[in-house]
């Protein structure tokens, strides 16, 4: 029978631990690695929802990206999500900062392949992923496709006034970025949030923005990934998760 440390080994291969960044908290934070393993569930966050679903499941595992355990512990109340997963011999793999930088497939190549940039790479010691659109098109019609694409209810765009061929990108919260983006010759800058003084520089650099919320530009993984470990092991099922969701809504 498998075992956790089967997953994490195949994890290495194309997220190794040791590539995350320096803040992170990746790898097994709750659990053993000789944990033997059936049923995984695979989610963004690991929420008192998701760990519902891994319970109906009967699953032993849960893999999520955002880390459980972030900063320091200075108590565990039983209400707490560290709590339930321990009390209910959950373990929980996080993999976060790895699986964005990953150049084989992670966060950022799969947003990438969504809304079709291609022939991407990061730029050098850099969060940023750079591509290129199969053919010119308009700042509106981009921040279209990638609503469609990431199946947003809505998000906020900048229309500055030139086309759009190369495309940065930035999973999650990478507005301090459009400074790095327009050093790279990109058009557009593609993220998951970015506040209010980033986009005044955006603006002024001539960079276009497309603000697709944190939540989407970053589940956009977690199919693929979902897939990628099904076929890996043919003894453990991987079940994405239905019940991750960020709640936000708009008017």
């Amino acid at each position: 029978m498998n075992t956790i440390k089967d997953v994490i080994d195949f994890c290495e291969t194309f997220a190794p631990l040791d590539s995350a960044m320096d803040f992170d908290n990746v790898g097994l934070l709750i659990g053993g690695k000789n944990t033997e393993i059936k049923k995984v569930v695979v989610a963004l966050d690991i929420t008192d929802e998701v760990i519902d679903e891994a319970l109906e499941n009967g699953a032993e595992l849960i893999i999520s990206h955002h880390p459980v355990i972030f900063d320091a512990l200075k108590g565990i109340p039983s209400d707490s999500i560290v709590y339930r997963l321990i009390n209910n011999n959950l373990n929980a793999l996080c993999l976060h900062t790895n699986l964005d930088l990953s150049p084989e497939f992670g966060v950022n190549t799969c947003l990438a392949e969504a809304v079709g940039v291609k022939n991407g790479a990061f730029v050098e010691g850099e969060c940023l992923f750079i591509g290129e659109l199969e053919s010119e098109t308009s700042n509106r019609a981009f921040a279209e496709n990638v609503k469609k694409a990431l199946n947003c209810e809505g998000l906020r765009f900048t229309m500055p006034e030139k086309s759009v061929k190369k495309v940065a990108i930035c999973s999650g919260s990478g507005g301090d970025l459009a400074p790095l983006a327009f050093e790279n010759n990109a058009d557009v800058l593609l993220t998951g949030e970015i506040k209010h003084h980033e986009i005044l520089e955006a603006n002024k650099l001539g960079i276009a923005v497309v603000d697709a919320g944190h939540f989407k530009t970053e589940d956009i993984v977690i199919t693929p990934f979902t897939e990628k470990l099904n076929s890996e092991f043919s003894d453990i099922e991987f079940i994405r998760s239905k019940k991750c969701a960020d709640k936000v809504h708009y008017l």
